[in-house]
């Protein structure tokens, strides 16, 4: 486990006593970090905004009905906390990207060369969500990466469903242009 999702997962569980609320961080926490950040773009706002999703979802757990239905709940709650964290800051930064590069890119048993492979494609990730504006930017995670249908990106970001699938038309566009410029 990398440094910031660790310091997210240590600040969080201390704050509970529960083992099933430690469970259900363990379980969610790269998820939400990894969401968060592709939306905020900067690593120390992900850890906050992070650990203030799961305090946000302990705190409103009656809220949710049916189990099985959690982890969208979840993504539903760190999606909302990130739009407003910009909304208040005005901002995404995606200057640490080499810092996130690193041991979150690697997975167990990769050898070096697919280790750099992913490093290079998470990179590659970066560099094309950073040239997208804040709205296509979440409508595309949320719709590509959390796979939420378009009528629920639309609820989230308070829109209506035709403007959702322009900002992920938009946001595809970029995205393949970038793209194509990284290729050698």
């Amino acid at each position: 486990m990398s440094e910031p999702i660790r310091r997210i997962s240590d600040d969080a569980a201390a704050a509970l006593s529960s083992d099933a609320h430690t469970r259900f961080i363990q379980e969610n926490l790269r998820r939400v970090f990894l969401l968060i950040y592709r939306i905020v773009g900067n690593i120390d706002d992900a850890q906050d905004l992070t650990q203030e999703t799961f305090i946000k979802a302990l705190q409103n757990r009656s809220q949710l009905k049916e189990l099985d239905k959690a982890g969208h709940w979840l993504s539903r709650i760190a999606s909302n906390t990130a739009i407003d964290f910009l909304r208040r800051s005005r901002r995404a930064a995606y200057g640490d990207v080499a810092e996130l590069a690193g041991p979150v890119a690697v997975a167990p048993g990769d050898s070096p060369e697919q280790a750099l492979l992913r490093g290079e494609r998470k990179i590659h990730l970066d560099g094309g969500l950073a040239t997208l504006t804040e709205r296509e930017r979440t409508a595309l995670v949320l719709r590509d990466v959390e796979d939420m249908p378009a009528s629920e990106v639309a609820r989230v970001m308070n829109c209506s469903m035709a403007t959702v699938r322009s900002h992920i038309a938009n946001a595809r566009v970029k995205f393949r242009r970038y793209l194509e410029t990284r290729k050698y």
